[in-house]
């Protein structure tokens, strides 16, 4: 029963994290438009707007991430896999348990980059912008990427095991 729950409530947080980077796009959206209108109706442009799309899109990419890879929509090529997973299931599944376990070092490789330097700009009060017009700080930038990445590693593990789980299901027949 608990790990049923904790299976739900981790597949919320993906979603949940998705969702916030659907948000955070349309967020945007609305942003540049209205940054468009003013310089062309009121010649003001808002200040601040090439920084906020430039650091959201971090944003963005990191926290949609773990949901593109739990759906199988990560950009890979199909063509091997597919024909071994009809021809050779267990080939198939141990193809796709390495791609997934490439993946869960990629992003700890990523996420142990990352650590130091959202302390860093933590503590260093680190801003992006330029000063007088326009500054945010930006260890919130680099705490949704340690959370994506983190959230990304949870979901190539657990398609790791899967995949492996399938290869021993396949063995067992």
């Amino acid at each position: 029963m608990h790990k049923h729950l904790i299976i739900r409530s981790f597949s919320a947080w993906v979603s949940g994290l998705s969702g916030a980077g659907t948000c955070l796009i349309f967020a945007i959206m609305v942003l540049i438009n209205v940054d468009v209108l003013s310089r062309l109706l009121l010649n003001a442009p808002i200040s601040g707007v090439t920084e906020l799309v430039e650091l959201s899109i971090v944003c963005i990419v990191f926290l949609q991430i773990s949901d593109a890879v739990r759906g199988g929509r990560l950009i890979r090529s199909d063509s091997l896999h597919a024909r071994l997973m009809s021809r050779a299931p267990a080939a198939g599944h141990a193809l796709a348990a390495l791609f997934d376990l490439a993946g869960a070092l990629f992003f700890t490789a990523i996420l142990y980059g990352s650590v130091p330097r959202l302390l860093e700009a933590y503590r260093g009060g680190y801003y992006a912008g330029n000063v007088g017009l326009f500054t945010m700080p930006v260890w919130p930038i680099r705490l949704i990427l340690v959370i994506g990445c983190g959230t990304a590693i949870v979901v190539f593990l657990q398609l790791t095991w899967r995949h492996l789980a399938a290869i021993t299901k396949a063995n067992g027949k």
